[in-house]
């Protein structure tokens, strides 16, 4: 990739830091002032996003308008702290935040903030108080939980009905799920079933101790400095979702991983108004392998082994963190996990060491009518620090050349979940299946894009290809997937699009006396860093990668399509653009593509199995963020709807008949020779067997392979 970007972007930000640096002082004492530090902070950041930002929006009175609507946003999510007065009262700072940035003193940051932590101590002193006493739950009342469909309380008295309802509904929640648990234990020898209003006073303990620590999260989280970050945070997100801030000390993790030096589950956390969230899973660990954890579930508890559970909901992700983790290897964590739409699930997991052998790429032979090669690739791994270190593309090259020693008609890559990673990789791997020529482009900022080739015009493999994605196979993947598209080399198979993250970043230093912007690791008590977006993807033919992602030309129905996760589910995305078409041959297969496509997609669009999927998906999205009863029966009858949907999900995703999945000869014997590879190893075999979406893919690879074998035969 060109460097000549660079030099410009060192000189333009380095100029404009080193600037603001001299101008606001440095030996009057005002580097130990926390408001000078911050004012200093934000300045940087202005300069940074001005001028080396890909595609920055004006910072003006409209760009304050909408920091403001998100940092508000950000602070009280849910409406239930500030009132609608206090909102008329911020206005006055509404179109100030961006002559902040400019160099105007910092005020808006203060002045909400100081009000937040005075109506926060308000709402702490009443919810012990409505929680003190019981619930009926025979009245008809409903709750809106979504604090985008609602406006600020006008009132103190209609805040604290708000909080009221909230609570009830925290309790019904809880409360539900205790009678449940009645109802299943009735008649076992020795059971002794509870009273209603005894479940109903547990079930308000236990959001009691749920509010308890999520009020003592959040007041430990209101460190100035933390605050602060999350005030600089809206300013850089407003500008684009991958534009961030890094303060240098205490900045709070909002995904921390459960791996490193610890044995864990392989998960990435995230917090979401009290609740701990599955924020993605880490390809080959027990967390993934199980099929059971997915993306968005909220962990409601958390027990080691047979051992009592935890209740989680209200905790930092820190404090979750320690729980998941432990010492030995092979111990069992058992997580209770809430679906998205509201069933209960108890997941055993046995704890690992994350084994990057999991995570490179594997191949195996799926036998039918005709035998066909699958390459699982979860990420695009490249280790640059050692020069004998693993590559995905030489890895893939090695798996393509045993698949072809085992006479194979046609290969599947799967790169579903794979959220990208080496470009260079991505560039040689497209070259395995090409002649030489163009795989991407790339522009900065005021630069003419710049095309990655394949310069290799020797083809690895020249048979039939799927590629398979879903909503997350982002970045490097995408530019695989759109170059495999674009050059007519095989189809693509998947949801209705990828995430559609075509952005390139680099990391930003915001100290002045850093001698290089970029790659600078400042000072532990210095400014920070911006986390920057500076160049865009695009495609061969010219459209970017960013926001729309990759439309499949098979589209099948995917259970995770409701749940809003893509790119363009960011209002703050950059756009999607065209530039000029690369110079290119697209390959020719003999027959006519579009028109096996075309089959395909009709015979989808009728199939009965897809189209309870797709109607189920659609039923789940409706009623992701209804309004909610709170009366009892009523509830009950809501959320049995929503259990029968996501059952009869379930069922579908499972296929009648396993598929025929084995090991390629050369490597069985290796697997064999390693108890831990071995059962590794036999649930990945598992899971390629049992799904439906690698099932239907084989279906339609079948469908290729015959479209070739008859155009070799005229």
């Amino acid at each position: 990739m060109s460097k000549k970007f660079l030099p410009i972007l060192f000189l333009l930000i380095g100029a404009g830091l080193f600037f603001t640096f001299k101008t606001m002082g440095r030996g009057d004492g005002s580097t130990d002032n926390p408001k000078s530090k911050n004012e200093k902070i934000l300045r940087n950041v202005g300069i940074v996003l001005e001028q080396g930002h890909y595609s920055p929006k004006k910072i003006d009175d409209a760009f304050s308008r909408q920091v403001f609507k998100r940092y508000i946003e950000d602070l009280d999510p849910d409406k239930f702290i500030f009132l609608q007065k206090d909102i008329e009262n911020f206005k006055k700072y509404e179109t100030k935040i961006d002559d902040e940035i400019h160099g105007s003193p910092l005020e808006s940051y203060y002045f909400i903030n100081n009000l937040y932590v005075s109506r926060l101590d308000e709402i702490i002193k009443t919810y012990k108080e409505i929680l003190s006493k019981p619930f009926t739950f025979t009245t008809d009342e409903t709750i809106v939980m979504d604090g985008e469909k609602r406006l600020f309380p006008k009132t103190e008295s209609e805040r604290y009905d708000l909080g009221r309802k909230r609570l009830k509904y925290l309790v019904l929640t809880r409360y539900s799920d205790l009678v449940d648990e009645r109802e299943k234990n009735i008649g076992k020898d020795g059971y002794v079933a509870k009273a209603d209003s005894t479940l109903e006073r547990e079930a308000r303990t236990q959001v009691k101790k749920q509010m308890d620590r999520y009020f003592a999260n959040l007041i430990s989280h209101n460190k100035p400095e933390v605050m602060f970050s999350e005030f600089v945070n809206a300013i850089t997100n407003t500008m684009d979702p991958h534009t961030t801030y890094m303060a240098p000390v205490d900045k709070r993790s909002f995904n921390e991983m459960l791996s490193g030096t610890f044995f864990g589950i392989g998960a990435q956390l995230k917090e979401d108004d009290g609740k701990i969230k599955i924020a993605t899973l880490v390809n080959g660990m027990p967390a993934f392998k199980s099929g059971q954890i997915q993306v968005e579930d909220e962990i409601i508890k958390i027990a080691q082994g047979k051992g009592e559970p935890v209740d989680v909901t209200g905790y930092s992700v820190t404090d979750a963190v320690k729980l998941i983790r432990g010492a030995t290897k092979g111990s069992e964590v058992r997580l209770t996990v809430r679906k998205p739409d509201g069933s209960i699930k108890i997941v055993s997991l046995l704890r690992d060491k994350i084994d990057l052998d999991d995570t490179y790429a594997k191949s195996y032979i799926i036998n039918g009518p005709n035998k066909i090669g699958y390459i699982y690739l979860p990420e695009f791994y490249a280790n640059f620090d050692d020069p004998q270190g693993r590559r995905c593309a030489v890895d893939v090259a090695k798996e393509i050349e045993k698949l072809k020693a085992e006479n194979v008609e046609g290969i599947v890559m799967d790169l579903r979940s794979n959220g990208g990673g080496s470009l260079y990789d991505v560039v040689d791997m497209v070259g395995l299946f090409i002649e030489d020529g163009p795989i991407c482009q790339v522009k900065g900022r005021d630069e003419k894009p710049m095309v990655l080739n394949d310069r290799d015009k020797s083809v690895l493999y020249t048979g039939p290809l799927t590629v398979m994605v879903d909503e997350l196979s982002a970045s490097a993947s995408e530019i695989f997937a759109a170059a495999i598209q674009d050059y007519n080399r095989g189809i693509v198979i998947g949801s209705s699009s990828t995430y559609g993250k075509g952005t390139v970043q680099r990391n930003v230093s915001l100290d002045p006396e850093a001698e290089n912007v970029f790659f600078k690791k400042p000072p532990t008590d210095g400014l920070g860093d911006i986390k920057l977006t500076f160049r865009k993807f695009y495609r061969v033919n010219g459209g970017a990668t960013q926001l729309k992602g990759v439309t499949p030309d098979i589209v099948i129905p995917d259970r995770l399509e409701y749940i809003k996760i893509r790119e363009k589910d960011n209002p703050d995305a950059l756009s999607w653009d065209v530039i000029s078409k690369a110079n290119y041959t697209p390959w020719n297969p003999g027959y006519d593509v579009n028109s096996l496509v075309n089959k395909i997609n009709m015979q989808l669009n009728t199939d009965t199995l897809f189209k309870q999927i797709k109607n189920g998906t659609q039923f789940l999205e409706k009623n992701a963020d209804r309004t909610y009863s709170l009366n009892f029966k009523k509830y009950r009858e809501e959320l049995k709807q929503m259990r029968t949907v996501a059952k009869q999900l379930d069922t579908l995703s499972k296929l009648n008949v396993n598929l025929n999945v084995t090991n390629i000869k050369t490597d069985a014997a290796t697997i064999e020779s390693d108890k831990d590879k071995a059962e590794r190893n036999k649930q990945l075999l598992k899971r390629v067997s049992g799904d439906i979406y690698i099932n239907e893919t084989v279906k339609v690879m079948n469908n290729m392979i015959g479209q070739a074998a008859l155009a070799r035969a005229k």
